[in-house]
């Protein structure tokens, strides 16, 4: 299998290129180290200082000052190959978990068109369960438990949870890890601050369940346009996503503090070094 290679490339110029830097490396243990254990994915992350200089085969993740109206973080260029826009904001660190996120949504599904079909869900109450019937899932990994109070952290940078592909199993059983960092504890939940899209076989259209305030909601979005089922998805949902989202204060303070001792370490351990 080929390795795919992913760069992370600052446009706005606005953001501490050492947290960039950092981010990539951290990005680069997530889709080495833990991607793998559950994706048959092979990746590596890396920064890239020059925007106007991506090299030949490298899928970037751009980090932009906004998005285009009605468009998601996902694209492909001309030769139909995937990269994605995300939000880097300056003074806030929580565009890294974004970043995390579309990265590890691009290594699982490059094309954006990647469904798994499986037991249709349906609301109940501030809850969703099972259903009669069958869903076909678009395979968007880090959706369904995407709120940044769900992140984890690697190296003082804090980094997207992600669904395994046992999120699409029958039923639930003992021992099963149905997202990476634990939070998810049975097939096709979604946590607050998520959503989940999939193509409902009785209407043919594009609908998705939002958990974006105090009980899911169900969306229909209609027939599908477009380079790809996730940039149509995501160019009607980010906005609502963005809009939602609290930041994960704890977090951001305790992967600052992290990375602050690192750098700190970094530095002593520079001067020891003659040369």
């Amino acid at each position: 299998m080929s390795v795919i290679q992913v760069g992370l490339v600052d446009t706005t110029g606005a953001l501490d290129a050492r947290l960039v830097e950092a981010t990539a490396a951290a990005l680069n243990v997530q889709v080495i180290r833990d991607l793998p254990q559950y994706w048959n994915i092979q990746a590596t992350v890396r920064y890239l200082p020059d925007p106007k200089a991506i090299p030949i085969g490298v899928w970037p993740v751009f980090l932009v000052a906004k998005l285009p109206p009605g468009e998601g973080g996902v694209h492909l260029d001309k030769k139909n190959q995937p990269y994605s826009l995300v939000i880097g904001t300056p003074g806030s660190a929580d565009w890294t978990i974004d970043a995390s996120h579309e990265t590890l949504e691009m290594l699982v599904d490059p094309a954006g068109n990647r469904l798994q079909t499986s037991q249709a869900i349906e609301i109940a109450g501030s809850d969703v369960r099972d259903a009669p019937g069958q869903f076909e899932y678009l395979v968007e990994a880090c959706d369904p438990c995407e709120a940044n109070q769900f992140a984890y952290p690697i190296s003082g940078i804090a980094v997207s949870d992600f669904i395994t592909p046992h999120f699409y199993d029958p039923v639930a059983t003992p021992g099963t890890r149905y997202s990476f960092a634990g939070h998810i504890n049975r097939p096709r939940q979604v946590l607050p601050g998520g959503y989940i899209s999939f193509i409902n076989p009785q209407s043919d259209e594009v609908e998705q369940i939002l958990f974006l305030g105090p009980k899911p909601i169900l969306r229909n979005l209609g027939s599908a346009s477009g380079a790809s089922l996730r940039a149509f998805v995501d160019g009607k949902t980010n906005a609502l996503v963005f809009k939602a989202r609290k930041p994960n204060r704890d977090l951001s303070k305790s992967c600052k503090a992290h990375r602050e001792l690192i750098e700190a370490a970094a530095l002593r351990r520079g001067k020891s070094f003659k040369f």
